[in-house]
């Protein structure tokens, strides 16, 4: 009995060391061996094959024969100061943790999060310092296309911060715009030349090129326009950009009184701001309607006549 229990303890024994030779109860590493993959490497030490991943900075799963992995988290600060971030549009929690230079598990363990699913506001603890160098104030020269939620996700920042930084009250910006920004790019964005000053008559004259385009909830292309769709789209075209939303388009305006040519006149249809077009003169509208597409209408037109809201001004 005492030998065969010898026997079984040597086994063990040799089970033990077997194991050991390839990961180390110490170091948590592992050295890759014929027949393995980095998922069989990871659910042994139950790990996933992100977390693996992620530890060794692999972009692909692909491994060798000897490449030594680490099994651990890269060892952080444990009394460094943590700082908050708030989520913006296009944000996941591998970019935000490359930018901290740390990891989805940490930022996961750090705001008790259970999946990979962040939202746009949410606010996140993460590590007191970043990857990218100090902060710095540069200018930036709007360009066409641009918005400052666009500008404000290239340099790291965020609209509210933008808006502070340069006294502005609305999201309305202009092509030739200088701004203030803060922070270092996450990717190259180049100053263009000023573009031409806006113009009202070439605005009015693209409007117009689209009439007959068929209505598209939520379309904001040639192909199909919804109401605030076309605007965003015809404004643009002249190196002015404007909220995306009838509502939000209404708060970054201007009010008038009288609306003149180049203005935008709103009407109720739900409740509140919900329709929008572009005022082009004589008493007329241009707009893409649900059952009409863009079209030109009189402002004294029986259906939106008792409809109408106020006009407002974004030059």
């Amino acid at each position: 009995m005492k030998k065969h229990l010898i026997t079984t303890m040597a086994a063990l024994g040799i089970l033990v060391v077997s194991y050991s030779s390839n990961a180390s109860a110490n170091e948590l590493t592992y050295t890759i061996k014929s027949g393995d993959t980095l998922w069989k490497i990871a659910t042994t030490n139950n790990l996933t094959v992100q977390q693996v991943m992620q530890y060794n900075n692999l972009a692909t799963s692909s491994i060798q024969i000897g490449q030594v992995l680490s099994l651990q988290a890269p060892s952080t600060n444990t009394s460094a100061t943590t700082t908050s971030y708030t989520v913006k549009s296009g944000d996941s929690l591998s970019l935000i943790a490359k930018n901290y230079n740390t990891t989805v598990t940490e930022l996961k363990s750090l705001n008790q999060l259970t999946s990979d699913v962040i939202k746009v506001g949410q606010v996140l603890k993460v590590p007191g310092t970043t990857t990218s160098q100090t902060s710095q104030t540069a200018s930036y020269t709007v360009k066409s296309g641009d918005s400052l939620s666009l500008i404000a996700k290239n340099y790291n920042t965020t609209v509210t911060d933008l808006k502070t930084l340069n006294n502005l009250s609305s999201d309305v910006i202009k092509v030739g715009q200088v701004l203030k920004v803060s922070g270092t790019t996450t990717g190259s964005v180049q100053t263009p030349a000023p573009a031409p000053a806006f113009n009202v008559d070439a605005l009015i004259a693209e409007a117009k090129k689209y009439i007959g385009v068929p209505y598209v909830w939520g379309g904001s292309t040639p192909s199909g326009f919804d109401c605030s769709g076309f605007l965003n789209y015809v404004f643009a075209k002249q190196g002015v950009s404007i909220p995306r939303t009838v509502a939000t388009i209404w708060d970054a305006s201007t009010p008038v009184s009288t609306p003149q040519k180049g203005d935008i006149v709103f009407f109720d249809t739900t409740g509140g701001p919900s329709h929008a077009g572009l005022y082009i003169g004589n008493n007329q509208f241009i707009h893409a309607g649900s059952s009409t597409g863009v079209t030109i209408t009189d402002m004294s037109n029986s259906y939106w006549k008792p409809r109408y809201l106020g006009a407002k001004s974004i030059k």
